[in-house]
């Protein structure tokens, strides 16, 4: 984590979905957790400087975009919260 990779959002979502398993927060209230919590580690990922992947070679020119693989992360876990939603 913290190296400009979809593990930004994939790791954190992980970590999310533990926590409201302990907490016993209802399915709606996951959903919009696990949403939110994708796309901050989307965002999290502008203000970072690659250093795994073809977006390393770019070095601090990286910095200011957000990494493809956490914005496709993002957007998967958002779709496949959506489809939940409409059970």
């Amino acid at each position: 984590m913290g190296e400009k990779t979809m593990l930004d959002v994939l790791i954190p979502v992980e970590k999310s979905l533990q926590q409201v398993i302990v907490d016993s927060v209802s399915f709606e209230k996951i959903l919009i957790i696990i949403c939110d919590t994708a796309v901050t580690g989307m965002k999290s990922t502008r203000d970072m400087i690659a250093t795994k992947g073809r977006a390393s070679f770019m070095a601090e020119r990286s910095q200011g975009y957000i990494d493809a693989g956490a914005k496709t992360c993002q957007l998967i876990i958002c779709a496949i919260v959506k489809a939940l939603e409409k059970i």
